[in-house]
């Protein structure tokens, strides 16, 4: 049976030798880019276009043409390559359109070997873009899917191929559309420049030294959650983003994905390649849903149209005809909304599976508090590349959950909100239980930020005005692992934002000067977090000036906040917070939905890493945090 895809739905590749064939209406250019597991694609030998038509497991026309037909054997290309993307673009200098807008609908059909047709997709709702990723051919879990994408670009080739970060990207761009208007540009061709012309062409320079190859793994990054509910993929900046990985390994021989694995991702080390893991989950989940919805929406839609069509006839209005026609209209609309919640449970069945494997292997900075890694806890050598900050989850796919991960050290400081949010009725009694949940919050994050450095590489420093912070700072008091005792009143507050003031200022000139290594002796050169309870009580128009500094040019010299604050007395200020609210990352102590990923922009729902009821974990790592201070000193 034919798959009907929608935007964003993934579906299995029961073969790996296939044709796919497009349909535009219009003559279009068509190719296909080979990318690594983070969707980069490392040059221009890794695209597949009319002037190079041919590349290991892809073939696609030599010409501009109203149909094509692209041959793809998954089993032929390198092993680094994980995605196919198989690209349209309009061709330029001639007097055809400048718009998918303003031509039909390009339609996409993925065929196996002997002629079955697998899946097709027809991509709508385009308007101004001159290119666009029509389909998706990866890897996961030991298997090859196929997505379809319906990515397009305002700005043609060019942006399409700058955003799978290739070097160069208007260069190759004009001399594809050099293939179809024959140029300067038209004799582009790899092996010809090689022989002639490399030192001029910058795709075949040779790479310096100790430089990664093509095929190496760029290293994953961190990516703020937020942006508008849409479809579209946004920008993907290399070496900053987050990585969907897949794995590498070779599609199970009965055609079906193999037994998920912890660590089954790319990664120069276990913990890359479960932090990777982890990223591809939240980025198939996401897409999962997004295709969920988008059909459900469908049926819907289809619904009241077939609905409407009917009332609009006055013969269908009378009689039994009436009842027989809205019947069978709703029995289509079940039927439609059945099939795009088999393909949702099939697709949270794996995740699932996959989430039981993968939580358990978890290392402590990624683990949850019940995590049994952490009964075996030894202070480590060497800081991990990134914090588990709590839970992410969707309504709809309910129990699973998936990690919330960023990337060490924090780029930007947190704000833990104690004020009245959208969190479940009967959370909290009342004000002074939620903010202590949020202080609880706050303690929780410190003491896995201290248990996952080495002694004496983080010092966590607490300004608490009021006092009213000091039975939920227990945990660090108690184990004597703070910098300094919490320091209260005017005069405390302004003390510590001066020392951690002069800090960022003394560690900037040392850099600047090249003289890292010249600080003077009463600089604590580990890094520093701030916990500021109950803010802005107690700050003045000086303080909140000095934090706001500090929020701005700490993280970069080692300096990052966490302020527990309610945002409505924060609001009393007027403008001169927003900044600082806008520049920290939003977290609560309930389950609160206020994030959005950066693929679909669903609203997920965020849950905080606390620490289970009645358990005693914190105090034993926190114990063995403060015995390995001693022995520093």
């Amino acid at each position: 049976m034919t798959a009907e895809l929608v935007r964003g739905q993934n579906h299995p590749l029961p073969q790996v030798r296939l044709e796919i064939r497009i349909s535009a209406g219009v003559p279009v250019l068509a190719g296909a880019t080979l990318g690594d597991e983070n969707g980069t694609v490392r040059g221009p030998q890794r695209v597949a276009h009319p002037g190079a038509p041919t590349l290991p497991g892809v073939e696609v026309s030599g010409q501009a043409a109203a149909e094509h037909r692209l041959a793809v054997d998954l089993s032929a290309v390198p092993e680094a390559v994980h995605r196919v993307g198989v690209f349209l673009a309009l061709p330029i200098g001639t007097t055809g359109p400048l718009r998918f807008g303003a031509v039909p609908a390009p339609r996409t059909a993925v065929h196996g070997p002997d002629g079955t047709e697998i899946a097709r997709y027809t991509v709508s709702g385009l308007d101004t873009e001159a290119a666009l990723i029509a389909l998706e051919l990866y890897r996961r879990q030991g298997a090859w899917k196929i997505r379809a994408m319906g990515q397009g670009y305002a700005g043609g080739l060019p942006a399409l191929f700058a955003d799978q970060g290739l070097p160069e990207a208007g260069m190759l761009a004009a001399a594809i559309h050099g293939t179809t208007n024959p140029g300067p540009t038209a004799a582009y061709d790899h092996g010809t420049h090689r022989a002639n012309d490399a030192a001029r062409n910058p795709y075949d320079t040779p790479a310096p030294e100790g430089a990664p190859a093509l095929d190496t793994p760029a290293p994953a990054g961190s990516r703020t959650l937020g942006g508008p509910i849409d479809y579209s993929h946004p920008r993907r900046p290399r070496h900053t983003a987050p990585p969907s990985p897949t794995p590498a390994a070779c599609p199970a021989s009965d055609g079906q994905p193999a037994p998920p694995v912890a660590g089954d991702a790319v990664g120069w080390s276990m913990e890359e390649r479960l932090y990777n893991q982890v990223w591809g989950m939240f980025e198939d989940l996401a897409r999962a849903m997004a295709a969920y919805r988008g059909a459900v929406d469908f049926a819907d839609t289809r619904l009241e149209r077939e609905l409407d069509q009917a009332l609009a006839d006055p013969r269908a209005r009378l009689g039994d005809g009436n009842a027989a026609a809205r019947e069978a209209a709703q029995t289509r609309r079940d039927q439609l909304a059945d099939q795009a919640r088999a393909v949702l449970d099939r697709d949270l069945a794996q995740l699932t599976a996959e989430s039981e494997v993968v939580e358990p292997a978890l290392p402590p900075a990624y683990a949850r508090w019940d995590n049994p890694a952490w009964h075996g806890y030894r202070v480590p050598a060497e800081p991990p590349m990134a914090l588990r900050l709590g839970d992410l989850h969707l309504p709809e796919s309910l129990p699973l959950r998936i990690p919330l991960l960023v990337r060490l050290p924090l780029e930007h400081g947190l704000w833990i909100d104690s004020g009245a949010t959208a969190m479940p009725e009967g959370s909290f009694a009342d004000s002074t239980a939620l903010r202590q949940a949020a202080m609880e919050t706050a303690v929780a994050l410190a003491a896995r930020l201290l248990a996952v450095h080495p002694a004496g590489e983080f010092a966590v420093r607490v300004i608490d005005p009021a006092g009213a912070g000091t039975r939920a700072l227990w945990p660090l008091t108690g184990a004597g692992v703070l910098a300094a005792p919490p320091a209260t009143g005017a005069a405390g507050v302004m003390d510590v934002l001066e020392r951690l003031t002069r800090r960022v200022d003394l560690v900037q000139m040392a850099v600047r000067g090249g003289a890292a290594g010249s600080l003077p002796d009463d600089v604590d050169t580990a890094r520093q977090l701030l916990i500021v309870n109950d803010f802005p009580h107690g700050f003045d128009d000086r303080a909140i000036t000095r934090l706001r500094y500090l929020a701005d040019e700490g993280p970069a010299v080692g300096v990052h906040l966490v302020l527990v604050a309610d945002r409505a007395d924060a609001a009393a200020y007027g403008p001169l917070l927003d900044p600082l609210w806008r520049s920290l990352m939003r977290l609560t102590p309930a389950p609160d939905e206020h994030f959005a990923d950066p693929w679909v922009g669903h609203a997920w729902t965020y849950e905080p890493a606390l620490v289970p009821v009645g358990s005693r974990i914190v105090e034993q790592v926190l114990a063995e945090v403060a015995a390995a201070l001693i022995k520093h000193k």
